[in-house]
């Protein structure tokens, strides 16, 4: 039986399980996982991120495809809290999004919850549902496919 858990996975951790980094980590702390079922977590939206400069001057939103990046890493940090692999050894690939709806914009300043879960895996393979959301408001949503491949040495 898996029950909620409280967790608090910090920035040093989720470096050590993704390959990610600055300015592509879009994931900033873990709160909560249930192994094999789902994860909660968030992004603090920067004012000093590289996109603002430029998706919109003057009126800055986060791109929607960095929302659903955020959704896909928090997502590989639950296939890897599930099942641990050898993050050395092993990546985990976004293969694909079906459902994507971007329903709210997202700004500097802003905290960017991320829930996934589970909708089904099978050996290597994960597909998942997320959803973003700012202050209970609903930013972006899909589903993602995602893969655990080896990495090339």
């Amino acid at each position: 039986m898996n029950s909620r858990r409280a967790v608090r996975i910090d920035i040093a951790k989720i470096l050590e399980i993704l390959p990610h980094r600055y300015p592509f980590v879009m994931v900033d702390r873990v709160t909560e996982i249930v192994p094999q079922k789902s994860i909660r977590g968030h992004k603090m939206v920067s004012y000093n991120e590289p996109w603002v400069q430029g998706h919109f001057p003057g009126h800055p939103i986060m791109p929607g495809v960095l929302v659903i990046e955020a959704l896909a890493q928090i997502g590989g940090i639950l296939a890897y809290a599930s099942e641990p692999f050898d993050s050395t050894n092993s990546l985990m690939y976004f293969l694909g999004i079906d459902k994507a709806k971007f329903r709210h914009t997202v700004s500097p300043g802003d905290k960017l919850d991320l829930w996934v879960e589970v909708v089904h895996h099978r050996t290597n393979v994960w597909k998942l549902r997320g959803e973003a959301t700012v202050e209970g408001t609903l930013c972006a949503q899909g589903e993602l496919l995602a893969s655990i491949v080896d990495r090339d040495v």
